[in-house]
């Protein structure tokens, strides 16, 4: 059994067999083109003027790009605004992204580095693959943002965690840390993310081994 209990490395050496549905989270992509159909009506003809029409295809699309960077907040240098990223963190937060899986991808590099005391890896399908799969070990879970640092260039979150695994003694686990969020120059997302657990490896294993009080009561049989 591995020592290392942390949220994006316990879950590629443990094994659920539970079928799940996976959360679906919506990409708003900087770089969409799709083309605008105009509906022509009042017995109005096509006109022959390509070149006028292609002038307002690409007028369509520009106004649209212009549209879907003011919802991302970026700037004119096409990076996201901090203080968007910033808040769309603290919202996952609130849906327990470590556990669930349900995290805002447009906040992410596509090839994000995440790392915690274990190791690291890069890859954010790959996060959110292990923070779903280790929801599944999970009865019910815990998870607050205490505090929030700012940063020339990252952010910090010092969060609480605890939960009730679903083995059947029903270990609760309990730690507090926080995650450095470095975000990218050029896009301004995030393109490292590193956690820090305040608990020793040991001590979370201790935990993780530990039934939770009234187990043993619980598997009592009268005589």
């Amino acid at each position: 059994m591995t020592t290392s209990l942390t949220f994006a490395s316990i879950t590629p050496h443990l094994k659920s067999h539970h079928h799940h549905h996976h959360h679906h989270s919506i990409i708003f992509s900087p770089n969409y083109s799709g083309k605008l159909n105009r509906t022509r009506c009042n017995g109005e003809r096509p006109t022959s003027n390509s070149s006028s029409s292609k002038r307002e295809s690409e007028s369509e699309n520009a106004l649209l790009k212009v549209a879907w960077d003011i919802k991302l907040g970026k700037d004119v240098s096409g990076a996201i605004d901090r203080a968007v990223v910033v808040e769309t963190i603290k919202e996952d937060f609130q849906k327990s992204y470590f556990v669930t899986g349900s995290l805002s991808l447009e906040a992410y590099e596509e090839n994000c580095e995440f790392a915690d005391p274990a190791g690291s890896f890069e890859g954010l399908q790959r996060f959110k693959r292990n923070c779903t799969n280790f929801g599944l070990l999970i009865e019910k879970s815990n998870m607050k943002l205490t505090k929030w640092e700012d940063f020339e260039d990252k952010g910090i979150g010092h969060w609480r965690f605890s939960c009730v695994m679903s083995f059947p003694w029903k270990p609760i686990l309990s730690a507090t840390g926080y995650t450095e969020y470095y975000f990218d120059e050029q896009s301004g997302r995030v393109c490292r993310h590193v956690e820090h657990w305040n608990v020793p490896k040991m001590a979370l294993l201790q935990q993780l081994l530990k039934p939770s009080q009234g187990f043993w009561g619980g598997r009592k049989t009268s005589g």
